[in-house]
């Protein structure tokens, strides 16, 4: 397939941002993205744009640092709260993902974030408190606080299962004792006894 060189005029994902001369198929050009005023034909005259479109996207990136620099500060501060289904052992159904943080981010703080700039080591799987990487710019990254809890708490299971182990214990011990502590002293006794009178 046919290449053609072509001047970005417009960031496009997986391309690249404007300014950049990338090599792509010459239906993809002729059909998208010069139609749509997406690129520009490499052409000398054309060149003379690059100037323009470097200094616009310098301005665009600043202002994104700018911007990301503060959300950083902001999401810094911040503690995500994220109810979740569990089962009676406090598992959860299911897990919760850098999709589902970006959503609640949304919900809770009006935080609108691509879930890709979330990182997550593996999905949360657990109730309790977690964190999150929040890689938002170049050079600019931040953590947020996740507490991952049950909407539906059973508290009533948990103090009744450590008594049934201690009440066991106490039987056991109480077994042990009773037949130990009379039959050994009495059979030992005894025959040391006859024999001391036998030689006496």
């Amino acid at each position: 397939m046919a290449k053609v060189e072509v001047i970005l005029t417009h960031p496009i994902i997986g391309l690249g941002a404007e300014s950049d001369q990338v090599k792509v198929a010459s239906g993809y050009a002729r059909n998208y993205l010069l139609p749509h005023a997406l690129a520009i034909p490499l052409t000398q005259s054309n060149k003379k744009r690059l100037e323009a479109l470097q200094k616009r996207r310098a301005e665009r990136e600043a202002t994104e640092l700018n911007a990301m620099t503060e959300l950083a500060k902001s999401l810094g501060k911040m503690t995500l709260t994220i109810a979740v289904k569990t089962g009676d052992d406090g598992k959860l159904f299911g897990s919760v993902t850098n999709g589902t943080i970006a959503d609640e981010l949304k919900k809770q703080f009006e935080v609108t974030l691509d879930k890709r700039k979330i990182h997550l080591e593996k999905p949360i799987k657990s109730v309790g408190e977690h964190e999150a990487e929040m890689r938002l710019h170049h050079g600019v990254h931040t953590t947020l606080k996740i507490i991952v809890n049950s909407s539906n708490p059973l508290p009533a299971p948990t103090p009744a299962a450590p008594a049934g182990p201690e009440t066991e214990k106490r039987g056991k011990n109480r077994r042990f004792e009773t037949p130990a502590a009379p039959a050994a002293p009495v059979a030992e006794a005894k025959p040391e006894r006859k024999g001391k009178t036998a030689k006496a």
